[in-house]
């Protein structure tokens, strides 16, 4: 795809946005159910992801560990974000890699030591690209990657969150 393709493809929907603002605002989901042991399986559109303990924290490893899928949604975010930016911007990448670490301090969410926060202490994006580009260039394409990455900026943005639950009768608290 080059720039003028995408531009094509997303006129009518900035459009759209532009004219009728609140049709940009969309509800995401997902849903998980509880399995056995200590599991849940959330579908994803592409097959069933079941996600179980760490192995620091108990689990076998057979089950997909949430805080990996974390790491990798927002490696997938950054990948396809960037390459959109790159396509936009008319640069041309040859190949690319995307990493993402992080560190979490286990005590945390196994309560062991009540100081200690549950979560990514740290999170690393890295991106490693084969290309002719200058360095302005790139710090262009990262700046804009970052800016425009909806996992990045959800992770650093510390969005307002809520927490509800229904019994089974189905009345909420």
């Amino acid at each position: 795809m080059n720039s003028a393709e995408l531009k094509s493809l997303q006129a009518p929907v900035k459009e759209k946005y532009r004219q009728n603002p609140e049709s940009a605002i969309l509800t995401l989901q997902a849903e998980g159910k509880i399995g056995e042991g200590i599991s849940c399986s959330v579908e994803t559109g592409r097959g069933l992801a079941k996600a179980g303990l760490h192995k620091a924290t108990g689990g076998d490893g057979l089950f997909l560990c949430s805080g990996d899928m974390l790491l990798q949604a927002l490696v997938a975010c950054a990948g396809v974000t960037l390459n959109a930016v790159a396509i936009a911007l008319g640069l041309k990448l040859k190949d690319g890699t995307v990493k993402a670490e992080g560190e979490i301090d286990f005590r945390g969410t196994l309560g062991v030591n009540k100081d200690v926060p549950v979560g990514f202490k740290t999170i690393r994006l890295i991106f490693i690209l084969d290309c002719e580009e200058s360095d302005d260039k790139l710090e262009t394409l990262i700046k804009l990657t970052e800016r425009y990455c909806v996992v990045f900026q959800t992770i650093t943005g510390n969005p307002a969150t809520e927490v509800s639950f229904q019994n089974k009768s189905g009345q909420k608290k």
